[in-house]
């Protein structure tokens, strides 16, 4: 083949492959909006935010299965309600919990524990750390006990050690003014959960 034609087809190549990388579509960078200081200066909005409603999915795996649940999460000062729905919440199942007393409902019945942890343990074979969720939903550390908390480059919390849980906060949403993680990722042992929140509500004062 003559070095003409070769260097030719060479060029039309190159030019395509420039065409088509012009016309791609540019996916958004993740995080490109948050910036370095934004976390310090919300915190103390989010220490104030205890009401709010959300939904999501929660993927759970261990090694001997893996199932997920939807999750409708409804929060308030001294009253929260967690829906439960799909293969691991064994249809439907609703866990309550107001000033210290505790009850999950499902198709079985109604039922009550000292502790959420104990008594989706004992109903569903399975358990999140409901107590600690609440503050690790926002990205922050729960008050009754020692952790460990590293930050990303931008002071976002990155990960958070706490209670022999792994929170790896992996993605975040702006609302309502407020960086929200959006996907984190929790494992204690060999049991990981991935959290991925598809709609946050947070409830705000003026």
């Amino acid at each position: 083949m003559p070095p003409q034609t070769t260097a030719l087809r060479l060029l039309l190549a190159c030019l395509v492959l420039t065409l088509l990388a012009g016309c791609a579509p540019r996916l958004p960078a993740p995080d490109r909006e948050r910036q370095a200081g934004q976390w310090e200066a919300q915190q103390d909005r989010l220490v104030e935010m205890q009401t709010w409603m959300l939904a999501g999915k929660a993927g759970l795996r261990t090694p001997q299965e893996s199932t997920s649940a939807n999750l409708d999460w409804s929060q308030h000062p001294h009253y929260y309600r967690l829906l439960i729905s799909g293969p691991f919440g064994s249809g439907r199942s609703t866990l309550e919990g107001r000033e210290g007393r505790f009850s999950l409902t499902t198709s079985e019945g109604r039922f009550e524990a000292e502790t959420p942890e104990a008594l989706m343990q004992q109903q569903l074979g399975w358990s999140l750390p409901v107590s600690a969720l609440s503050d690790w939903i926002r990205g922050l550390p729960a008050e009754s006990s020692d952790h460990r908390l590293e930050s990303d480059e931008l002071g976002f919390p990155q990960r958070l050690a706490q209670d022999g849980w792994e929170i790896d906060y992996r993605d975040w949403s702006l609302v309502e003014s407020l960086w929200l993680p959006r996907r984190l990722i929790m494992t204690y042992d060999d049991l990981r959960v991935t959290l991925v929140v598809t709609d946050w509500r947070p409830l705000l004062d003026d």
